[in-house]
């Protein structure tokens, strides 16, 4: 972990918070629906990728029509037959997951995995008045405004010296049907429960267990899981002091807006310093898209919303955790799907 910032850190400090509060600003002003959307591709966009290249862009776009097809056809079509949806979605996560693993693609798989969980777990509520078309369009022009947002920051908020590329990660054939599998069994897992029960309130935990998936194994998933869970605990403290401040005046969208920036700004330093990963910090600034996205509104404050949060969001990574260790034990007894740090 660095102790000190540098140029480009401070640059991307500004960048996440300018852009985490346009998108949540534009999507609260012009009245459109499912705001949390809006506010939360921005972080993701401009916390996990520090630069905006020809190769990010096409991964983006391409998150942006892949999950809509799966949403609109394979679940319009059989979202109404459990047997024959769980598998589809399964066969579509294995294969999400396969493109994180390689590493070329890492971005495309997750941003669609993050784009798909979340259409799912609203469209699965479809009966309920939450109609499944306005869901995705809401998401597909949330992915553009992030672009759009994200080029402009990037001139406005430039890097003041080049960036050094990470290293690549090569892995063996054992490890990525490792990953794969494991990954891929959970997030099943956690479909199959957000589908069953009425947990509509839940979409944090929801988001939840399919981040701390984002390491991809068994130790990198404890460290994941413990880290949002310190995230959403900083996350929601600093969301309901926010609230305390605000008082009466959290409807007012200027107010709204600059909280929102003061506290993503703040939190970006421990993002920025930690390599900017999907550490504590990233946990904490999601906590943010979702509470202020989802839960801020004239009619409804966040307090409610961040202390069910927290505790749905505990829920959910312990149950996954338990999952984690399960599948990647059994894996690791076998040669051809065990993982290169089993030890």
């Amino acid at each position: 972990m660095k102790t000190q910032l540098s140029e480009n850190d401070v640059q991307q400090m500004l960048r996440i918070a300018s852009g985490a509060t346009l998108g949540f600003t534009i999507s609260k002003a012009m009245d459109w629906p499912n705001p949390i959307f809006f506010t939360l591709y921005p972080i993701l966009l401009l916390g996990l990728v520090a630069v905006l290249n020809g190769h990010i862009i096409r991964q983006f776009l391409a998150a942006t029509v892949f999950p809509a097809m799966v949403v609109l056809v394979v679940y319009g079509l059989f979202g109404t037959h459990p047997l024959l949806i769980t598998p589809l979605i399964a066969a579509t996560f294995a294969f999400l997951f396969w493109q994180m693993s390689k590493g070329t693609l890492f971005l495309f798989g997750a941003f669609s995995l993050v784009g798909l969980s979340l259409q799912l777990h609203f469209a699965s509520y479809s009966n309920d008045g939450i109609d499944i078309y306005p869901l995705v369009i809401s998401n597909i022009g949330a992915i553009l405004l992030a672009l759009g947002i994200a080029f402009a920051l990037h001139l406005i908020f430039p890097d003041r010296a080049p960036r050094t590329p990470p290293p690549k990660v090569s892995k063996d054939q054992a490890s990525i049907r490792h990953e794969v599998i494991l990954c891929t069994t959970v997030a099943t897992l956690s479909f199959a429960v957000f589908q069953t029960f009425d947990l509509v309130d839940s979409i944090s935990a929801q988001a939840a267990s399919i981040l701390i998936l984002f390491p991809l194994c068994w130790k990198g998933a404890t460290m994941s899981g413990w880290q949002r869970a310190i995230g959403t605990l900083i996350g929601c403290n600093l969301a309901l002091l926010a609230q305390l401040v605000l008082l009466n005046y959290s409807d007012t969208l200027f107010f709204a807006s600059f909280s929102l920036w003061i506290l993503v700004f703040f939190v970006s330093r421990q993002h920025v310093l930690n390599g900017g990963g999907a550490g504590t910090g990233f946990g904490v600034l999601t906590t943010f898209g979702i509470l202020y996205g989802q839960s801020l509104s004239p009619q409804q404050d966040i307090i409610y919303s961040a202390l069910y949060r927290f505790s749905s969001v505990a829920v959910a990574i312990a149950v996954s955790l338990c999952a984690i260790f399960v599948v990647h034990s059994l894996l690791n007894q076998h040669q051809s799907t065990r993982h290169h740090t089993f030890s």
